[in-house]
C-alpha cells in the first residue's frame, strides 16, 4: 500500500513539474512577448475599423460633425 501511495506522489510530482517546466510554458512565455498576427483571410464586420469608422459617422447622421452629406 505505501509502494502505491509512493507511485501516486512521484507521478503527482512529475505532472507538476512537467506543467510548470514542460515545453508548453516555454510557448506561453513566447507568445506574451510576440507582437498578434492579424489573420490574411476575410475580416468580420465588427473586425473592420473602416466599417467601424463609417458606421459611427452614419449613426452620428448624415450631416455630422464633418459636414458631409453622402
Amino acid at each position: 500500500m505505501t509502494f502505491l501511495f509512493a507511485v501516486i506522489g512521484i507521478a503527482a510530482i512529475a505532472f507538476l513539474l512537467w506543467r510548470a517546466f514542460g515545453p508548453q510554458a516555454a510557448d506561453a512565455d513566447e507568445r506574451t512577448e510576440r507582437p498578434v498576427r492579424r489573420p490574411s483571410g476575410p475580416v468580420g464586420p465588427d473586425d473592420d475599423p473602416d466599417f467601424l469608422r463609417d458606421l459611427d459617422r452614419r449613426s452620428r447622421g448624415a450631416n455630422g460633425p464633418d459636414g458631409d452629406d453622402a
